[in-house]
């Protein structure tokens, strides 16, 4: 393993929610690519788990768990330290990792906020309740997110996409794993 890696099992409720880019300065930092907008769950966990990246040279292989000391943004990109990563060769070493972070350990979401990573896979139905498919993907449009929905119409899949606001969606429930929305098949 490298400098500030312990191997490690990937914990069962682990979700991929950034990259690491290359070293920061010569003291071990390095820069971070968050997957999403607001990276909370990266500054709130103090334990990541990195797989090697996917393409180019893969400088460890299995799990590792790494230690971080410290977090946060730097001139609008997410930059952190580890234990054990001491200078700029160790960081450089970490470049093109996977970061997980265990779903159990993000911050909570607050009233009528969801992770995006929680609405994948429910079923979305209607106020007639017709069911109008399963959430496969949420798309970001500028002002607004939308919902990317799987259905199948006469024995086709379709793709729909119905725009993830009060207006459109009257109740996400993740304990029944249903979003209720206000849309017809004919939109």
């Amino acid at each position: 393993m490298l400098p500030g890696l312990e191997a490690a099992e990937l914990p069962a409720d682990a979700i991929e929610v950034g990259r690491i880019l290359d070293a920061w300065g010569i003291k071990g930092w390095f820069k971070v690519l968050p997957y999403s907008a607001d990276p909370e769950a990266l500054f709130s966990s103090k334990t990541w788990f990195l797989l090697p990246t996917e393409k180019g040279v893969k400088t460890f292989s299995g799990v590792g768990q790494l230690s971080i000391k410290e977090a946060k943004i730097h001139s609008g990109t997410v930059v952190a330290c580890a234990h054990g990563v001491e200078d700029r060769n160790a960081a450089d070493s970490l470049r093109g990792a996977r970061i997980l972070i265990a779903r159990s350990s993000f911050p909570s979401a607050q009233k009528d906020e969801y992770y995006w990573v929680d609405l994948i896979g429910l079923e979305v139905i209607n106020r007639e309740g017709v069911t109008q498919g399963h959430v496969r993907d949420l798309l970001t449009t500028g002002p607004q997110t939308v919902l990317v929905i799987d259905q199948v119409q006469d024995g086709k899949p379709v793709e729909i996409m119905i725009p993830f606001v009060a207006v459109y969606v009257d109740d996400v429930n993740l304990a029944e794993r249903r979003i209720l929305v206000d849309w017809q098949a004919d939109y």
